[in-house]
């Protein structure tokens, strides 16, 4: 889904669609805080539905050396937190990752999403899964329309967010097991 189609998915929620306005609505306020709460939503449902990355590295140690130690930041800048690390003898501390052995290590990591401002391009296509665009959609027109008192529509798209939150599978894939031989209880 790219941007310019989540946008529009809010403005019909919140009735303040108009396909013929520059900004897909004709309220200002409403256009001139949209990314940024688009941004605040996506980055709190990308922590709870993670978004996988992998990458592999070739792993030398330094002439006199037995470890190599590096920083978080130097696998990804938007790396949020390490899954596994496969093919090395490996350990995470803190920010950092050290490597006991030389080779290739195969690093699984999830990371933030692209941050979205103001200069984001329409045609942006997220990286969250559909699942968690349409969750997003209500939590986006809870906070936009929470400062509007007259009406109680920002509470109900809230509560709905938070409800639709709480059913989200973080799951990427369901584990099994595999028994060769059978077993003997």
């Amino acid at each position: 889904m790219t941007l310019e189609e989540f946008k529009g998915k809010v403005y019909q929620l919140i009735e303040e669609y108009n396909e013929n306005a520059e900004d897909l609505t004709d309220d200002q306020d409403l256009s001139a805080k949209m990314n940024s709460v688009i941004n605040n939503v996506m980055n709190e449902v990308a922590r709870i539905k993670k978004i996988d990355s992998y990458v592999a590295m070739n792993i030398e140690f330094e002439d006199g050396e037995n470890f190599r130690m590096i920083d978080l930041k130097d696998v990804d800048k938007k790396l949020y937190q390490i899954n596994v690390i496969r093919g090395v003898e490996s350990q995470v501390d803190g920010t950092k990752i050290i490597f006991f052995t030389e080779g290739k290590a195969h690093i699984f990591y999830y990371k933030y999403p692209v941050q979205i401002d103001e200069e984001t391009d329409d045609d942006y296509v997220f990286e969250l899964d559909n699942e968690c665009l349409e969750i997003m959609v209500y939590g986006v027109a809870g906070d936009l329309l929470k400062a509007d008192v007259s009406a109680n529509y920002g509470k109900l798209y809230s509560e709905r967010y938070e409800q639709m939150l709480q059913r989200l599978d973080p799951r990427r894939a369901m584990g099994s097991l595999y028994i060769d031989g059978g077993i003997s209880i």
